[in-house]
């Protein structure tokens, strides 16, 4: 999808939500992670789709353009032809986070958002589908996981670095933007650690990661900040993307189907 094809998306959810095929979108899978175009408490635009972040978050920027000082509000969603009204909105700076993108992005929609539904991801050709339970379709998984504790999406891992093996529940976050993310208090790393956090341009190297029944050698891996979620770390976009996957949040489980 082109930037302004994903514009003309966007503006369309914010106008004629109901032109839109209920309960699903077409999605970009872009600098790691996964784009989809909503309109956030009247602001249309291109959304990271993020499972593994606790709130939906509005750019700081593009709030005060719409005259929104506070850093919290309530406000409209319209994601995936679903119609969300007086929904939690963090307003937050995402500069960070999103100047590398080529074209801008306006916020995050979280597993807030998400809980009561069913979420299908499918990284190529990218689509999202988002639905409630009842209404979800068959979906053909070849591995089912049980969802840890929390609002997020999370479930177990485990890591080695060749002399240490860890295992332990991980968040699974479609808007994360490395394979595998550690926390610095459980990671050996050389050189720049801030290289590595969330944003910076390094990558080191795990020796390996098991998930869902796969070992997974030589692993891109960064660091995460201190404070952000997750027992053991991250796992994001890059590595969930060798498959679909569906997010049954009310069921509290992930499904893992060939891609």
């Amino acid at each position: 999808m082109t930037p302004a094809a994903r514009a003309t998306a966007a503006a369309l959810i914010a106008l004629v939500p109901a032109w839109a095929q209920a309960g699903e979108v077409d999605c970009v899978y872009e600098r790691g992670v996964v784009v989809i175009p909503a309109s956030v408490a009247g602001m249309a635009g291109d959304y990271i789709l993020d499972t593994g972040s606790p709130n939906t978050q509005l750019h700081e920027t593009k709030a005060q353009m719409a005259g929104f000082e506070a850093s919290a509000l309530r406000g409209r969603v319209l994601i995936a032809g679903l119609d969300l009204r007086d929904r939690p909105i963090a307003v937050i700076d995402l500069d960070a986070r999103t100047a590398a993108f080529p074209t801008p992005i306006a916020g995050v929609i979280g597993a807030d958002l998400l809980a009561p539904y069913v979420v299908d991801v499918r990284f190529s050709p990218c689509r999202v589908a988002i639905r409630r339970p009842r209404e979800a379709r068959r979906f053909a998984a070849g591995v089912v996981l049980p969802m840890g504790p929390g609002a997020v999406a999370s479930a177990r891992a485990a890591v080695a670095d060749g002399r240490h093996a860890q295992a332990g529940e991980m968040v699974l976050s479609t808007g994360s933007d490395a394979a595998l993310r550690m926390h610095r208090r459980l990671a050996g790393s050389t050189g720049d650690p801030e290289a590595l956090l969330p944003f910076g341009e390094r990558r080191a190297t795990l020796r390996a990661l098991s998930f869902a029944g796969v070992l997974f050698e030589n692993v891109p891996a960064g660091l995460l900040a201190d404070g952000e979620p997750g027992a053991l770390g991250v796992i994001g976009a890059p590595l969930l993307a060798h498959w679909r996957v569906r997010f049954d949040f009310p069921r509290r489980r992930v499904q893992l189907a060939p891609p």
